[in-house]
């Protein structure tokens, strides 16, 4: 195991909490192996790398093979979006002395796993004036953090007996970002004080008189601001023995970064080598980030017009002659909740890149089922380069299920197959995974890209 692509990765996370700060930091390394902007770039020929962004959520980043692009593409597909809490338009406010930030929720969450979690503020600002303010407040250890208050286990008497879906409402996950300290109940005022009038929420005014004078973000910025809260502090090694890593994002961050990672070591071959990076997956996949939009399909097409091949029919065969591993994690057998799983067919924590031949729910809803002789190749060619992996599903079957950018790429009649790194605690603030896991995903996709 290559301890500093261990190093990196968890250096990655840390600093890539949010989709814009993940493709800020994909762009950063591509550009240090030499990739361009293919907006800069008016002619493309074999060995030329390039990359392309959109709206600074999802990249997509292309090493040009020596044949025709219309024999298609290796890609490995993931999405840098996690699971989340999002501020709202019109958030600050103050109740009985404390001041709160109002939230929705972003993916599939277990509500009350967020109390009591220090939490970050990570996002972008975006001002009339056309200037971006970035914001970042909770990482730094002089920062201060922010908490979801919870009610303690003296009063919850009725709120232990709620299903766990229910006592904590989307509604109550407001963020603790300041306080006011109340006037004393038993003394009279003073004279003077009797003559100074109230001042109506005056501990919210004290919360924009900081964001003003350290962000220049006044209330009505709120309007136009995208601020994602996340788990505050960075990863850490897991476990007496450091085989382990606890850090937020890793579904699916810890496809991404070895993704991007194998295809910027890998040398350009005869095919046309792909990482594609794509926001919204965890909410389906929508708007003009996601894998649904025409991002990808748009991006291909730029690069086949400024290889001198373009035509529709060129763009469509390229599509349709690509193989893609949905670089996508899969749930890790829990022992202390077995029951929920099969075991055979389970992924294990350091058991190496997970194969899932197909996702979805109950009957295989919403799967992309991959072609057996894509999966036997596929076998083949990690074999040949001694990589570990194993071969798994989501769980019991009815017991559930989920879904990832797979289906969406299929569309185009390309072969695709799931293919990640195991997980457990899957969307908590916290996630798990094996170091071991990391490297051998690493190992996978360079493998893929010799295709």
């Amino acid at each position: 195991m290559d301890e500093k692509i261990i190093d990196g990765y968890k250096n990655f996370l840390a600093n890539g909490k949010t989709e814009r700060e993940c493709c800020e930091a994909i762009v950063a390394l591509a550009q240090q192996h030499g990739y361009k902007n293919l907006n800069e770039v008016s002619k493309l020929s074999a060995g030329d790398k390039v990359y392309i962004t959109k709206f600074g959520k999802a990249v997509a980043l292309f090493s040009i093979g020596s044949e025709s692009i219309e024999n298609g593409m290796n890609i490995l597909g993931a999405h840098i979006d996690s699971p989340r809490l999002d501020v709202k338009q019109n958030p600050l406010y103050e109740k009985e002395f404390l001041v709160y930030l109002n939230t929705h929720y972003y993916g599939g969450i277990k509500k009350y796993q967020w109390v009591t979690q220090p939490l970050a503020i990570h996002g972008v600002v975006c001002k009339k004036d056309g200037s971006v303010v970035k914001v970042c407040v909770g990482e730094a250890v002089d920062d201060p953090v922010f908490v979801i208050s919870d009610i303690l286990p003296h009063l919850a008497q009725k709120q232990m007996k709620e299903a766990a879906s229910d006592f904590i409402p989307g509604e109550n996950l407001d963020l603790v970002v300041g306080s006011e300290i109340p006037e004393p109940r038993n003394r009279d005022k003073t004279e003077e004080e009797s003559k100074t009038p109230n001042v109506q929420n005056k501990a919210k005014k004290a919360i924009l008189k900081i964001l003003e004078e350290k962000y220049d973000i006044t209330e009505d910025d709120f309007g136009s601001a995208e601020l994602e809260i996340v788990p505050a502090g960075a990863p850490r090694d897991l476990g007496f023995d450091r085989s382990l890593i606890l850090g937020y994002g890793q579904d699916d961050r810890s496809c991404a970064y070895t993704s991007m990672l194998a295809l910027l070591e890998s040398p350009a071959g005869k095919k046309t080598n792909c990482c594609l990076c794509v926001d919204k997956e965890e909410i389906g996949s929508v708007g003009a980030t996601g894998m649904a939009s025409h991002f990808f399909e748009n991006a291909v097409a730029e690069l086949v017009a400024r290889l001198g091949e373009y035509s529709e029919l060129s763009v469509r065969r390229c599509m349709y002659n690509s193989s893609m591993l949905s670089s996508d994690v899969n749930a890790a057998y829990d022992p202390l909740n077995a029951n929920l799983y099969d075991r055979d067919n389970a992924s294990f924590l350091g058991g190496g890149i997970v194969f899932n031949k197909y996702t979805g729910s109950r009957g295989k809803s919403g799967a992309s089922d991959a072609l057996p002789e894509f999966i036997a190749q596929l076998r083949n060619v990690l074999d040949a380069n001694s990589v570990v992996y194993q071969m798994a599903e989501l769980g019991k079957v009815d017991q559930g299920g989920g879904g990832t950018i797979a289906y969406l790429a299929a569309k185009y009649g390309m072969k695709v197959l799931d293919a990640g790194v195991p997980v457990l605690s899957m969307h908590a603030p916290w996630e798990v995974t094996a170091k071991e896991d990391i490297w051998q995903a690493f190992n996978a996709y360079k493998a893929f890209l010799t295709l």
